[in-house]
């Protein structure tokens, strides 16, 4: 199975759970021009009121400084991978098998199939779990 993997950066906010919390966020994004490949939003559970949402790509200063204002960091604790690859059954299976049989652990996994091609986001707890993974997939 061919497999097109790259590092990415995410970049993380907090949000206010309540309507338009989200868009806030979205919205100042796209006024610098980004064009976001991933999104990911969700409730903090441990924080009623509040939600989190993961993005990326985040590139060049003007999107920088945009994200930056709008609360957004790129992330410390997360190291993410971006797998794009033929859409087979079993593809995500196959993916976790491979991650699991080395030994990586997953912090997370979010993936979507459009036409025949699928996108999967990848996310680690350390820098040493991407690399390794990086290398097993490449």
């Amino acid at each position: 199975m061919k497999l097109d993997v790259t590092r990415v950066d995410v970049w993380a906010a907090s949000i206010k759970d309540r309507p338009g919390g989200l868009a806030k966020k979205l919205d100042a994004l796209a006024q610098a021009g980004t064009d976001l490949e991933f999104a990911i939003a969700r409730r903090e559970s441990k924080k009623p009121g509040t939600g989190v949402v993961f993005v990326t790509p985040i590139k060049g200063a003007k999107q920088i400084r945009a994200a930056k204002k709008a609360g957004f960091a790129k992330t410390v604790s997360l190291r993410g991978l971006r797998i794009a690859a033929a859409d087979k059954p079993g593809l995500g299976a196959q993916l976790t098998r491979r991650l699991a049989d080395a030994g990586i652990n997953l912090r997370g996994l979010s993936a979507a199939s459009i036409g025949r091609r699928a996108i999967v986001h990848l996310a680690f707890d350390s820098a040493a779990d991407a690399n390794k993974a990086f290398r097993l997939l490449k």
